[in-house]
């Protein structure tokens, strides 16, 4: 036996071991930081802002504001959200949201609703522990602001809702409604108030967009002179961008297209007003007070571009997390007070992430099968070397 383990060591067995070994870890070590950090630079370094055209005013080009919109984060909470589903989806989406601020230098960021999964829910201690985490992930240096609208897993659907949950999500988010930077108008509205029943959360929130109606109206150049706007801050001379989680009254997404719209069989299927959608009646208030140019939304996890009456078009932004779409997306907007153009950002898709890893697999399985069906010349050599002795 003594002879045989030195006719092992003449044959180099043990450096061989060692190399296959480096050989795995290298793999290993490749496959994993190439699919859980460079990916995400790889494919977001192919985004560009969209072009849009800028009117020179008193010698000076008009400024064009850079704004990312992505909705529907669902950062799990204690009770539905499993550990290795959190630390999977939400490595995700902070890589994805780190890596679109260092590659695209956004100026401003906003995220349409449903932030959390359980905010409806949620008691003091997890709600602070969510929180937590989401400025963890979406952390950003002060040259980048980020505005966040209310969705309904953040405060609960209308029947949920209650001034504890608002003013707790204000309280970390703001409560602003009304935003406005070169030149540009937002309109943030909690699209979960608009139920139109009269409770009083609901006539706060009315009350507070017709205000902001008002002071829009009193920006624009044919009624600045009137009574009612004596002594107002003035805003931007701009038609509004209307910010909300909730779309606009649809039928269906029967007329919505594209790789990530909806699926072919959930299409068809009719919306239900006051929980897919805002009501028709809540739909044409908006549309009556604000005269938006353009309004995007989240709620249904999948793209969609409709044009409302009046001609004001709304683009459903697709979920940002891998939890609720293979291929999640976020928009990029390039905005002047009197023109916008948009583009969609797509993140990595997860079955290319996990394709990937499934080769990595195969290969290190081929390497290992490679290295034993060499052992048995290996042992031969040594039993013809033995009997020779």
């Amino acid at each position: 036996m003594a002879f045989v383990r030195w006719g092992l060591r003449r044959q180099n067995f043990q450096p061989l071991s060692r190399v296959l070994l480096l050989k795995l870890m290298a793999i290993v070590l490749s496959v994993f930081l190439f699919c859980e950090y460079f990916i995400y630079y790889l494919v977001i370094f192919r985004c560009r802002w969209p072009e849009v055209k800028t009117l020179a005013h008193g010698g000076r080009q008009e400024p064009v504001l850079k704004a990312m919109f992505l909705a529907d984060t669902h950062l799990l909470g204690e009770i539905r959200g499993h550990w290795l589903d959190k630390l999977r989806r939400e490595w995700q989406m902070e890589r994805a949201f780190q890596t679109a601020l260092w590659l695209l230098q956004p100026e401003v960021v906003f995220i349409l609703g449903d932030i959390f999964d359980e905010g409806k829910w949620s008691n003091a201690q997890a709600w602070a522990d969510d929180v937590q985490r989401f400025q963890r992930m979406f952390r950003h240096g002060s040259h980048v602001q980020l505005k966040v609208v209310i969705g309904n897993h953040d405060v609960g659907f209308h029947y949920q809702m209650s001034k504890y949950r608002i003013k707790r999500f204000e309280k970390v988010f703001s409560s602003e409604r009304l935003f406005s930077w070169k030149g540009v108008n937002f309109v943030m509205v909690n699209s979960v108030a608009m139920e139109g029943d009269g409770c009083n959360i609901c006539s706060e929130a009315e009350a507070e967009l017709r205000e902001i109606s008002r002071k829009l109206n009193c920006s624009r150049e044919q009624v600045q002179r009137s009574s009612q706007c004596e002594g107002e801050h003035r805003l931007p001379i701009s038609a509004p961008v209307l910010l909300q989680h909730y779309p606009l009254y649809r039928v269906s997404d029967a007329n919505c297209s594209g790789e990530d719209a909806a699926p072919p069989e959930e299409r068809n299927v009719p919306f239900k007003e006051k929980y897919d959608v805002l009501s028709r009646e809540a739909s044409q208030k908006l549309l009556w007070w604000l005269r938006p140019r353009l309004i995007l939304s989240g709620h249904t996890h999948s793209a969609c571009e409709v044009l409302h009456p009046g001609g004001a078009p709304e683009v459903s932004v697709p979920s940002f997390s891998w939890r609720n779409r293979n291929n999640p997306s976020f928009i990029m907007g390039s905005l002047t007070s009197r023109d916008y153009s948009l583009s969609k950002c797509y993140l990595p898709f997860e079955d290319r992430v996990l394709t990937t890893y499934g080769a990595a697999v195969g290969s290190l399985l081929l390497l290992i099968l490679a290295h034993f069906e060499r052992l048995p010349s290996s042992f031969l050599s040594v039993w013809k070397l033995c009997r020779r002795r």
